[in-house]
């Protein structure tokens, strides 16, 4: 069964992100259960019933540990739990709709638009390389896969200007 891609990728990245670096001290947007409800609030809808935190947060973590190479798969098991794809036929054909348990299905979401990233844009998903200050994630759409901040406005621009002066800094030296 070939599946189109997923269209959670925005979910995917907005879990990924839930632990950004504000003002050089590492946040976790999911830690504080009100936040965290808002929060599933916003990617759920408000009626959406209580997703399991603990696992949500777990698995945010393992993919976290997966784009950056330090995790494999099997340990996303516990969000795949009980889910299913079931076929729905309608006018035009057959498409398939994603079954999750109403407790873990953001988490299980996320780890379909990874595993959709990963078949689709293989190594596109990765972690902002100004790893200084961020620890954002991003999915490179560029033509020739050569992203490497999550924002060039931002981590990129400091990026460029901090290569800047110490390029300056060493011909003066030398000097």
């Amino acid at each position: 069964m070939t599946k189109a891609a997923s269209p959670d990728e925005g979910l995917l990245l907005a879990l990924l992100n839930t632990t950004p670096t504000v003002a050089g001290e590492a946040q976790d947007r999911l830690a504080d259960p009100e936040e965290a409800r808002s929060w599933i609030a916003e990617h759920a809808g408000e009626g959406h019933p209580g997703e399991d935190l603990g696992l949500l947060r777990s698995t945010r973590d393992t993919l976290q540990a997966l784009v950056r190479g330090r995790a494999t798969p099997v340990a996303l098991a516990p969000a795949l739990s009980g889910v299913s794809y079931q076929p729905v036929l309608g006018d035009t054909g057959l498409s398939w709709r994603l079954v999750t348990p109403r407790e873990h299905a953001l988490a299980a979401r996320a780890v379909v638009a990874w595993d959709a990233l990963r078949q689709t844009a293989p190594g596109r998903l990765r972690s902002c390389e100004n790893t200084d200050e961020c620890t954002l994630f991003f999915v490179d759409h560029s033509k020739s896969n050569s992203a490497r901040w999550c924002s060039m406005a931002g981590c990129g621009n400091r990026m460029k200007a901090r290569r800047h002066y110490e390029r300056r800094k060493n011909a003066q030296a030398i000097d």
